[in-house]
Protein backbone atom coordinates (compact mmCIF):
# COMPACT_ATOMS: atom_id res chain seq x y z
CA UNK A 1 0.00 0.00 0.00
CA UNK A 2 1.67 3.49 -1.24
CA UNK A 3 0.15 6.31 0.66
CA UNK A 4 2.66 8.50 1.31
CA UNK A 5 2.83 6.99 5.03
CA UNK A 6 6.50 6.10 6.66
CA UNK A 7 6.72 4.76 10.41
CA UNK A 8 10.18 4.79 12.46
CA UNK A 9 10.54 2.08 14.79
CA UNK A 10 12.70 3.42 16.98
CA UNK A 11 14.22 1.17 20.48
CA UNK A 12 15.50 2.94 22.45
CA UNK A 13 17.54 0.91 24.66
CA UNK A 14 19.03 -1.28 21.32
CA UNK A 15 23.14 -1.19 21.76
CA UNK A 16 22.68 -0.48 25.58
CA UNK A 17 22.57 -3.92 27.28
CA UNK A 18 25.35 -5.91 29.32
CA UNK A 19 27.04 -7.39 26.48
CA UNK A 20 28.28 -4.74 25.41
CA UNK A 21 30.11 -4.22 29.04
CA UNK A 22 31.12 -7.89 28.67
CA UNK A 23 32.67 -7.55 24.91
CA UNK A 24 34.09 -4.88 23.40
CA UNK A 25 31.61 -2.82 21.41
CA UNK A 26 30.69 0.79 21.38
CA UNK A 27 27.61 2.27 22.91
CA UNK A 28 25.20 3.31 21.26
CA UNK A 29 23.74 7.13 22.50
CA UNK A 30 20.31 8.24 22.56
CA UNK A 31 22.04 11.20 20.56
CA UNK A 32 23.44 9.33 17.94
CA UNK A 33 20.09 7.65 17.62
CA UNK A 34 18.33 11.16 17.00
CA UNK A 35 20.95 11.85 14.64
CA UNK A 36 20.06 9.16 12.69
CA UNK A 37 16.28 9.68 12.98
CA UNK A 38 16.73 13.07 11.85
CA UNK A 39 18.59 12.29 8.65
CA UNK A 40 16.22 9.02 7.65
CA UNK A 41 13.15 11.83 7.88
CA UNK A 42 15.41 14.20 5.66
CA UNK A 43 16.38 11.53 2.96
CA UNK A 44 12.14 10.32 3.21
CA UNK A 45 10.84 14.19 3.48
CA UNK A 46 12.90 15.07 0.22
CA UNK A 47 11.44 12.57 -1.92
CA UNK A 48 7.81 13.13 -1.12
CA UNK A 49 6.94 11.55 2.35
CA UNK A 50 3.45 12.73 3.52
CA UNK A 51 3.39 11.58 6.60
CA UNK A 52 5.87 10.94 9.40
CA UNK A 53 4.89 7.94 12.41
CA UNK A 54 6.82 7.89 15.51
CA UNK A 55 6.06 6.61 19.39
CA UNK A 56 6.59 8.47 22.17
CA UNK A 57 9.34 6.41 24.80
CA UNK A 58 10.88 7.80 28.14
CA UNK A 59 14.10 9.01 26.02
CA UNK A 60 12.15 11.15 23.46
CA UNK A 61 14.50 9.71 21.06
CA UNK A 62 12.74 10.28 17.97
CA UNK A 63 10.51 13.47 19.10
CA UNK A 64 13.61 15.30 19.43
CA UNK A 65 14.99 14.98 16.55
CA UNK A 66 12.30 15.89 14.56
CA UNK A 67 10.87 18.74 16.31
CA UNK A 68 12.93 21.60 14.83
CA UNK A 69 13.42 20.10 11.14
CA UNK A 70 11.02 22.11 9.79
CA UNK A 71 10.09 19.02 7.71
CA UNK A 72 7.21 19.50 4.59
CA UNK A 73 5.64 15.95 6.21
CA UNK A 74 3.44 15.89 8.87
CA UNK A 75 4.87 13.95 12.75
CA UNK A 76 2.30 11.97 14.24
CA UNK A 77 3.05 10.42 17.65
CA UNK A 78 0.90 7.16 18.93
CA UNK A 79 0.99 6.64 22.44
CA UNK A 80 0.53 3.68 24.24
CA UNK A 81 0.96 2.14 28.16
CA UNK A 82 4.92 1.43 28.31
CA UNK A 83 5.99 -1.72 29.32
CA UNK A 84 9.70 -0.77 28.75
CA UNK A 85 10.50 -4.17 26.82
CA UNK A 86 10.04 -5.63 23.59
CA UNK A 87 6.05 -5.25 23.96
CA UNK A 88 6.50 -2.08 23.19
CA UNK A 89 7.60 -2.26 20.19
CA UNK A 90 4.58 -5.07 19.19
CA UNK A 91 2.30 -1.97 20.58
CA UNK A 92 3.87 0.58 18.36
CA UNK A 93 3.94 -1.69 15.41
CA UNK A 94 -0.54 -2.54 15.56
CA UNK A 95 -1.01 1.03 15.98
CA UNK A 96 1.48 1.81 12.99
CA UNK A 97 -0.52 -0.29 11.17
CA UNK A 98 -3.74 0.77 12.06
CA UNK A 99 -2.92 4.15 10.69
CA UNK A 100 -2.36 3.13 7.72
CA UNK A 101 1.47 2.78 7.70
CA UNK A 102 2.92 -0.33 5.16
CA UNK A 103 6.72 1.35 5.04
CA UNK A 104 8.86 1.49 8.05
CA UNK A 105 12.37 1.97 8.66
CA UNK A 106 13.74 0.39 12.14
CA UNK A 107 16.56 1.05 14.60
CA UNK A 108 17.48 -1.35 16.47
CA UNK A 109 19.29 -5.03 16.76
CA UNK A 110 18.09 -8.41 15.72
CA UNK A 111 16.16 -9.23 18.55
CA UNK A 112 14.48 -5.36 18.05
CA UNK A 113 13.43 -6.53 13.99
CA UNK A 114 12.30 -9.88 15.79
CA UNK A 115 9.39 -7.81 18.00
CA UNK A 116 9.00 -6.08 14.90
CA UNK A 117 7.90 -9.13 12.69
CA UNK A 118 5.75 -10.34 15.71
CA UNK A 119 3.99 -7.40 15.37
CA UNK A 120 3.90 -6.91 11.90
CA UNK A 121 5.11 -9.58 9.34
CA UNK A 122 3.67 -8.39 6.38
CA UNK A 123 5.13 -5.11 5.61
CA UNK A 124 8.39 -3.34 3.63
CA UNK A 125 11.22 -2.98 5.96
CA UNK A 126 14.83 -0.62 5.74
CA UNK A 127 16.44 -2.13 8.97
CA UNK A 128 19.07 -0.15 10.13
CA UNK A 129 21.85 -1.25 12.90
CA UNK A 130 22.04 -0.09 15.83
CA UNK A 131 22.06 -2.99 18.16
CA UNK A 132 24.80 -5.32 20.12
CA UNK A 133 24.53 -8.85 17.44
CA UNK A 134 23.30 -7.37 14.11
CA UNK A 135 23.32 -10.00 11.12
CA UNK A 136 19.64 -8.90 10.10
CA UNK A 137 19.82 -4.95 9.81
CA UNK A 138 22.38 -2.86 8.31
CA UNK A 139 24.68 -0.38 8.09
CA UNK A 140 24.37 2.30 5.78
CA UNK A 141 23.92 6.29 5.73
CA UNK A 142 20.37 7.04 7.29
CA UNK A 143 20.13 9.87 4.71
CA UNK A 144 19.61 7.36 1.99
CA UNK A 145 17.67 4.99 3.58
CA UNK A 146 15.39 7.56 4.45
CA UNK A 147 15.13 8.47 0.39
CA UNK A 148 14.98 4.53 -0.03
CA UNK A 149 12.35 4.31 2.24
CA UNK A 150 10.29 7.80 1.17
CA UNK A 151 10.65 6.44 -2.56
CA UNK A 152 9.01 2.85 -1.64
CA UNK A 153 6.69 4.39 0.71
CA UNK A 154 5.54 6.76 -2.32
CA UNK A 155 4.58 4.32 -4.70
CA UNK A 156 7.85 5.22 -6.80
CA UNK A 157 9.70 1.81 -6.57
CA UNK A 158 7.26 -0.31 -8.82
CA UNK A 159 7.96 -3.70 -9.42
CA UNK A 160 10.11 -4.05 -6.39
CA UNK A 161 9.88 -7.58 -6.15
CA UNK A 162 10.33 -8.32 -9.69
CA UNK A 163 13.25 -5.90 -9.88
CA UNK A 164 15.32 -6.85 -6.93
CA UNK A 165 14.74 -4.15 -4.72
CA UNK A 166 12.88 -6.41 -2.19
CA UNK A 167 13.01 -9.90 -1.21
CA UNK A 168 11.37 -11.84 1.57
CA UNK A 169 13.12 -12.44 4.78
CA UNK A 170 13.30 -16.02 6.18
CA UNK A 171 11.81 -16.51 9.80
CA UNK A 172 12.44 -19.53 12.40
CA UNK A 173 9.05 -20.69 13.45
CA UNK A 174 9.58 -22.02 17.19
CA UNK A 175 6.69 -24.02 19.18
CA UNK A 176 7.68 -25.35 23.06
CA UNK A 177 5.32 -27.01 24.82
CA UNK A 178 3.95 -23.23 26.66
CA UNK A 179 4.65 -20.90 23.63
CA UNK A 180 4.96 -20.39 20.40
CA UNK A 181 7.44 -17.74 18.76
CA UNK A 182 9.68 -16.27 15.82
CA UNK A 183 13.41 -15.45 15.43
CA UNK A 184 15.16 -13.73 12.59
CA UNK A 185 18.34 -15.38 12.54
CA UNK A 186 19.01 -18.09 15.06
CA UNK A 187 17.65 -20.41 17.40
CA UNK A 188 19.83 -21.82 20.29
CA UNK A 189 19.04 -24.56 22.38
CA UNK A 190 21.49 -23.25 25.38
CA UNK A 191 22.58 -25.76 28.32
CA UNK A 192 23.07 -24.74 32.24
CA UNK A 193 21.44 -21.48 31.55
CA UNK A 194 18.27 -19.40 32.75
CA UNK A 195 16.17 -17.16 31.27
CA UNK A 196 16.08 -13.09 30.82
CA UNK A 197 20.47 -13.55 31.09
CA UNK A 198 21.41 -10.69 29.62
CA UNK A 199 25.38 -11.81 29.09
CA UNK A 200 27.18 -13.12 26.18
CA UNK A 201 26.42 -17.12 25.03
CA UNK A 202 28.92 -19.27 27.22
CA UNK A 203 30.81 -21.58 24.27
CA UNK A 204 30.34 -24.72 26.50
CA UNK A 205 26.74 -24.17 27.13
CA UNK A 206 25.75 -24.05 23.12
CA UNK A 207 24.10 -27.66 22.45
CA UNK A 208 22.45 -26.88 19.21
CA UNK A 209 20.89 -23.83 16.72
CA UNK A 210 18.83 -23.28 13.90
CA UNK A 211 20.43 -20.90 11.50
CA UNK A 212 18.63 -18.53 8.89
CA UNK A 213 21.55 -17.41 7.96
CA UNK A 214 24.94 -18.62 8.54
CA UNK A 215 27.06 -15.80 7.34
CA UNK A 216 30.83 -15.53 7.73
CA UNK A 217 31.52 -11.93 8.03
CA UNK A 218 29.52 -11.28 11.01
CA UNK A 219 29.24 -11.87 14.52
CA UNK A 220 27.56 -13.90 16.84
CA UNK A 221 26.05 -17.31 16.35
CA UNK A 222 26.06 -17.17 12.50
CA UNK A 223 29.87 -17.04 11.85
CA UNK A 224 30.00 -20.45 13.72
CA UNK A 225 27.69 -22.19 10.85
CA UNK A 226 29.17 -19.57 8.23
CA UNK A 227 32.60 -20.69 8.82
CA UNK A 228 31.72 -24.03 7.94
CA UNK A 229 29.30 -23.97 5.25
CA UNK A 230 27.73 -20.32 4.71
CA UNK A 231 23.99 -19.86 4.06
CA UNK A 232 23.19 -16.58 3.29
CA UNK A 233 19.62 -14.08 2.62
CA UNK A 234 18.54 -15.36 -0.77
CA UNK A 235 19.08 -19.28 0.00
CA UNK A 236 16.12 -21.11 0.81
CA UNK A 237 17.23 -23.51 3.34
CA UNK A 238 18.66 -22.84 6.78
CA UNK A 239 21.96 -24.24 8.47
CA UNK A 240 21.50 -26.86 11.54
CA UNK A 241 24.45 -26.71 14.11
CA UNK A 242 24.66 -29.32 16.66
CA UNK A 243 27.75 -28.42 19.27
CA UNK A 244 29.34 -30.35 22.20
CA UNK A 245 32.63 -28.96 24.14
CA UNK A 246 33.99 -32.18 23.22
CA UNK A 247 33.46 -31.34 19.38
CA UNK A 248 35.72 -30.08 16.48
CA UNK A 249 37.32 -26.82 17.34
CA UNK A 250 35.74 -23.59 15.75
CA UNK A 251 36.96 -19.86 16.99
CA UNK A 252 34.57 -17.69 16.22
CA UNK A 253 33.60 -13.85 17.82
CA UNK A 254 30.43 -14.74 20.08
CA UNK A 255 30.03 -10.84 20.87
CA UNK A 256 32.11 -7.76 19.10
CA UNK A 257 35.77 -8.23 19.73
CA UNK A 258 35.07 -11.49 21.87
CA UNK A 259 36.29 -14.92 20.62
CA UNK A 260 35.28 -17.98 21.95
CA UNK A 261 35.91 -21.83 20.48
CA UNK A 262 33.09 -23.93 20.09
CA UNK A 263 33.36 -27.59 19.71
CA UNK A 264 31.06 -28.45 16.35
CA UNK A 265 29.92 -32.04 16.05
CA UNK A 266 27.68 -31.95 12.94
CA UNK A 267 26.17 -29.45 10.31
CA UNK A 268 23.41 -30.30 7.73
CA UNK A 269 21.55 -27.99 5.77
CA UNK A 270 17.91 -28.02 6.89
CA UNK A 271 14.64 -27.46 4.01
CA UNK A 272 11.89 -24.92 4.42
CA UNK A 273 8.90 -26.39 7.10
CA UNK A 274 11.34 -28.98 8.07
CA UNK A 275 11.38 -29.37 11.96
CA UNK A 276 14.19 -29.80 14.14
CA UNK A 277 13.79 -30.44 17.59
CA UNK A 278 15.79 -28.93 20.80
CA UNK A 279 15.60 -31.85 23.91
CA UNK A 280 15.74 -30.16 27.31
CA UNK A 281 16.43 -29.34 30.21
CA UNK A 282 17.89 -25.66 28.39
CA UNK A 283 16.85 -22.70 27.05
CA UNK A 284 15.81 -21.68 23.50
CA UNK A 285 17.59 -18.52 23.03
CA UNK A 286 15.93 -16.68 19.53
CA UNK A 287 17.81 -13.89 17.88
CA UNK A 288 20.32 -13.41 21.17
CA UNK A 289 17.31 -13.65 23.92
CA UNK A 290 16.55 -16.27 26.17
CA UNK A 291 13.19 -16.53 26.30
CA UNK A 292 11.85 -19.95 26.65
CA UNK A 293 12.74 -22.68 29.03
CA UNK A 294 12.52 -26.70 28.77
CA UNK A 295 12.66 -28.93 31.43
CA UNK A 296 13.80 -32.21 31.79
CA UNK A 297 11.87 -34.10 28.88
CA UNK A 298 10.36 -31.28 27.33
CA UNK A 299 10.68 -30.68 23.44
CA UNK A 300 10.44 -27.90 21.29
CA UNK A 301 10.24 -28.06 17.56
CA UNK A 302 11.60 -25.25 14.79
CA UNK A 303 11.41 -24.52 11.34
CA UNK A 304 12.33 -22.17 8.87
CA UNK A 305 9.65 -20.39 6.36
CA UNK A 306 10.26 -17.45 3.71
CA UNK A 307 7.03 -15.29 5.68
CA UNK A 308 8.58 -11.74 7.36
CA UNK A 309 8.93 -8.58 6.22
CA UNK A 310 9.56 -7.35 2.73
CA UNK A 311 13.32 -5.69 3.12
CA UNK A 312 14.44 -3.48 0.77
CA UNK A 313 18.22 -3.38 -0.67
CA UNK A 314 19.21 0.42 -0.27
CA UNK A 315 22.19 0.16 -2.81
CA UNK A 316 20.10 -1.57 -5.30
CA UNK A 317 17.13 0.50 -4.97
CA UNK A 318 18.89 4.11 -5.59
CA UNK A 319 21.02 2.26 -8.87
CA UNK A 320 17.48 1.45 -10.12
CA UNK A 321 15.76 5.23 -9.13
CA UNK A 322 18.85 6.82 -10.88
CA UNK A 323 18.31 3.96 -13.96
CA UNK A 324 14.64 5.15 -14.36
CA UNK A 325 15.08 8.84 -13.92
CA UNK A 326 13.80 9.48 -10.57
CA UNK A 327 16.42 11.23 -9.14
CA UNK A 328 17.11 13.52 -11.63
CA UNK A 329 15.28 15.41 -14.70
CA UNK A 330 15.81 13.30 -17.64
CA UNK A 331 16.98 16.22 -19.56
CA UNK A 332 20.10 15.71 -18.38
CA UNK A 333 20.94 12.28 -19.09
CA UNK A 334 24.21 12.51 -21.51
Amino acid sequence: MSNGKLGLAVNPMSGRDVRRLAARATNMTHEAKRDIVARVAAGADAVGVTDIYITREPFQISSMALANMGLKARVHMVEHPLANDAIDTERSMAMFREAGCNTFVSLGGDGTNRAIVRGAPDIDLVPLSTGTNNVFPVLAEPTVAGIVAGLNACGKLVDGEANGLKQRVKVLHVKTPHAEDVGLIDAVLLRRDHVGNLLPFDAQRLGRMLLTRAEPASIGMSPIGGYIHPVYAEDDYGLSVTMDPDGQPVLAPLSPGLFREVGVTAVERVAFDEEITMTGPGVIALDGDRDHKLVEGESATVCIRRDGPWVIDIERTMRWAVSQGIMAPSSLTP
